[in-house]
């Protein structure tokens, strides 16, 4: 079942016993090894409607004073619904509560439709991480038709 108002929408931390949802997950970072890698130690955060899991996104403490938006997605029939703002929201809110004084993200340059929600959140680009996708990833990952080579990497101070 499809929500049309992302109010409807709670967001929460997935419990312990809870497998991540990998499907999601994998969306928006195609390599499980590097997924796996992050969420060892990360907070992974899950938006629940009528009981089904439509967007997840992770949290990684990069110091004492900045985390990182790991990965975030949103289930394909709820994209373009403000659910993707929603958890950006919520992921300021959290960051500022466990005391972080900023939160960075990271995308491939060529993701246009990121890009323009994370700047439109408040995120300005701090630095490009050149050939990280050739680098850390043994299959070309393509986006928009185009290779995904450079990594963006944007902050928001909170």
């Amino acid at each position: 079942m499809q929500t049309n108002n992302p109010s409807e929408m709670d967001i929460r931390l997935l419990n312990e016993n809870e497998e991540a949802p990998y499907a999601l997950l994998l969306d928006a970072d195609p390599s499980k090894e590097m997924v796996d890698r992050y969420l060892a130690k990360s907070e992974v955060f899950v938006a629940m409607a009528n009981k089904e899991i439509i967007g997840v996104y992770v949290l990684c403490a990069v110091d004492k004073h900045c985390t990182e938006i790991k990965n975030i997605a949103v289930a394909e029939g709820f994209q373009g619904k403000g659910i993707g703002k929603r958890m950006l929201e919520d992921a300021f809110e959290k960051a500022r509560q466990r005391g972080y004084k900023e939160i960075i993200i990271g995308t491939s340059t060529t993701s246009i439709g990121p890009l323009y929600l994370y700047q439109k959140a408040g995120f300005e680009v701090d630095h490009l991480l050149k050939n990280f996708f050739t680098d850390h990833y043994p299959q070309p990952l393509y986006e928009n038709g185009i290779r995904c080579k450079h990594m963006i990497v944007l902050k928001k101070d909170l």
